[in-house]
C-alpha cells in the first residue's frame, strides 16, 4: 500500500466519458485517481507509480489489458488489479485471473457494485486476513508469493497455476468460511456454477501435497455442507 492517506487508484480505460464519470465518483468517495487511455501509458504508470489498486480495461488501444497485466506482473508489480471487461466469456475471466488479476467486473456495471469490489480488494490486501508479506508459512510449508514458489520441509512442491491461486486465496482469506461458489467465482471465474467437483478435486490435490495427514487435514479443513476454511 502507498503511504498517502487517500488510496491511490490508476484507471486504465479508453472510453473518455467513462473515465470522467468514474474519476468524479471515485474522488467523491475519497480516492485519489490517475488515469491512462491506452495500454502503453497505463503500463508505464503502473510500473512507475505507487498505487493501491489498478482498474484495468481489457479492450484497450495498442497494448491490450491482458498484455498490460502480464507485463506488470513480470516486472514484479504486485499492485492489486481489478479488470474491467465487456466480454462475457468465461475463458476471458479465467485468463485474467491466471495472469494475476485480483477480481473483475463485467460491463455494463453498477457503480455501487464497482465500489464494493474496490473496497473488497483493498480490504483483502490490507486487512488482518491479507498476506502481510511476500511470504507465508504454516506447518512445514512456506509460500513465496513473489516467486510463486511453495516449499515443504525445504523441498519444492510442484503446484499447478490454479492450485497456487487457490492456495493464495485460502491464505488471504484465512479463518473465513469459503463456499464452493465463492471459490469458483474468485479463483476460476465461474459465477453461479454450482454442480461441479472442480473445487473438491483441487482441494484434495492441495491436501495431498501440503498436509501431513491428507485424510485428516489440519489447515484446509472441510465445513460440512458449507465449504472450506483455511487455518494456519
Amino acid at each position: 500500500m502507498s503511504t498517502t492517506l487517500r488510496p491511490r487508484l490508476l484507471l486504465v480505460e479508453d472510453e473518455s466519458s467513462l473515465v470522467l464519470t468514474l474519476t468524479d465518483r471515485l474522488q467523491a468517495e475519497g480516492y485519489e485517481v490517475d488515469s491512462a487511455e491506452d495500454g502503453d501509458t497505463g503500463y508505464q504508470r503502473a510500473v512507475a507509480g505507487a498505487y493501491d489498486l489498478i482498474l484495468l480495461d481489457v479492450g484497450l488501444p495498442g497494448k491490450g489489458g491482458f498484455d498490460v497485466l502480464r507485463e506488470i506482473r513480470k516486472q514484479r508489480v504486485e499492485t492489486p488489479v481489478l479488470m474491467l471487461t465487456a466480454r462475457g466469456q468465461v475463458v476471458d475471466r479465467v485468463l485474467g485471473l491466471k495472469l494475476g488479476a485480483d477480481d473483475y467486473v463485467t460491463k455494463p456495471f453498477d457503480l455501487l457494485e464497482l465500489l464494493a469490489r474496490i473496497e473488497a480488494v483493498l480490504r483483502r490486501r490490507s486487512g488482518p486476513g491479507a498476506a502481510a508479506t511476500d511470504a507465508f508459512s504454516f506447518g512445514d510449508v512456506r509460500v513465496d508469493f513473489r516467486r510463486a514458489e511453495v516449499l515443504r520441509n525445504g523441498e519444492p512442491v510442484d503446484l499447478s497455476s490454479l492450485e497456487f491461486k487457490l492456495l493464495r486465496h485460502f491464505i488471504e482469506r484465512r479463518g473465513e468460511l469459503l463456499s464452493r461458489r465463492d471459490l469458483l467465482e474468485k479463483v476460476w471465474g465461474y459465477p453461479g456454477v454450482l454442480q461441479t467437483r472442480t473445487v473438491d478435486v483441487h482441494v484434495a490435490s492441495l491436501r495431498q501435497k501440503l498436509e501431513r495427514h491428507p485424510a485428516k487435514p489440519e489447515h484446509i479443513v472441510t465445513v460440512h455442507r458449507m465449504g472450506y476454511r483455511f487455518q494456519a
